[in-house]
């Protein structure tokens, strides 16, 4: 496999400690259409966003991902609780409760947590050389990221060539019945035919080539040639790697189409299509398994 496959659920974190402050970062990935970044950073790290959101992009292909990140300055680099904004925030609130009539006293926890409560003001802007360290750590999240999604891509790939390997086993079956019964069922309408226009006076030959044209509409061998094709190409994506989701959903749209089809025109004709048909009800089964997966990936 040229390039691994990667589901688009997963989690990574990361600290570390630098000259500047410790510096934490977070991604957390869910499964979306596309590349969805949701950043959940303090005001003083807006300037970093762009940096940030370039790594993304060139490591991660789709999913939503929800990125934390903060930097608390070490001892030497800030103050500690930054009482200008304490007070701020304790008179916003008195301030509210007074306008609402309420008796309600702040939460001190929360407050400690606000942005820019320690280490200064919160429109104090870091150090630029801050950039670097950040971008340092996303990227080791990234990797710790990939890795979690490659582990749990590889395990949904597996799964999928199992019931991919079910879907190319039946379709084998069905061609198989298929090559045998056409004689017969060739027979049987010919025979209905008769049955049906008893003593008409209609030519034989004409009756023989209407009995052809009736078994070649009934005819699955496209349907089951063009499920080989699709099952193969299945094998050849994950083979590939990389961005598989989006291929894979369309190919199985493909698939279930021809064993919808396969169904129709096996209905009705009897024992012939009786295993037919149970064949291809357990391909739409697999398809349908390898979709519910194949939506996990990336």
């Amino acid at each position: 496999m040229s390039n691994p496959i990667r589901s688009m659920t997963g989690f990574a974190r990361v600290q570390r400690t630098t000259p500047l402050g410790e510096v934490t970062v977070s991604l957390k990935s869910v499964n979306h259409r596309g590349l969805d970044l949701h950043f959940h950073v303090g005001a003083e790290l807006d300037p970093f966003e762009g940096a940030m959101r370039a790594a993304l992009k060139r490591s991660v292909l789709r999913g939503h991902i929800d990125v934390r990140c903060s930097v608390a300055p070490s001892n030497g680099a800030a103050g500690g609780l930054n009482l200008p904004l304490f007070r701020a925030y304790l008179a916003a609130f008195k301030k509210a409760a007074a306008e609402g009539g309420l008796a309600a006293q702040p939460d001190l926890n929360r407050i400690l947590q606000y942005p820019g409560m320690f280490g200064g003001s919160a429109e104090v802007e870091l150090d630029p050389a801050v950039e670097g360290a950040i971008v340092s750590a996303l990227g080791a999240a990234i990797d710790e990221l990939n890795q979690f999604r490659a582990r749990e891509g590889a395990e949904l790939a597996a799964f999928i060539c199992q019931q991919n390997r079910a879907i190319q086993e039946g379709a084998a079956e069905m061609e198989k019945i298929r090559s045998t019964a056409a004689p017969a069922f060739q027979k049987r309408l010919q025979d209905k035919l008769h049955e049906l226009l008893g003593g008409s006076g209609i030519d034989p030959q004409r009756l023989a080539q209407e009995a052809a044209l009736l078994a070649d509409r009934s005819d699955i061998g496209e349907e089951i040639a063009r499920l080989q094709i699709h099952s193969r190409q299945v094998d050849e994506i994950l083979e590939g790697g990389g961005e598989v989701g989006k291929r894979l959903d369309f190919l199985l749209q493909e698939m279930n189409r021809e064993a919808n089809t396969i169904l129709s025109k096996t209905n009705g004709i009897g024992e012939l299509g009786v295993r037919v048909t149970e064949l291809a009800l357990a391909s739409k089964a697999a398809i349908e398994k390898i979709r519910e997966q194949a939506l996990n990936l990336e």
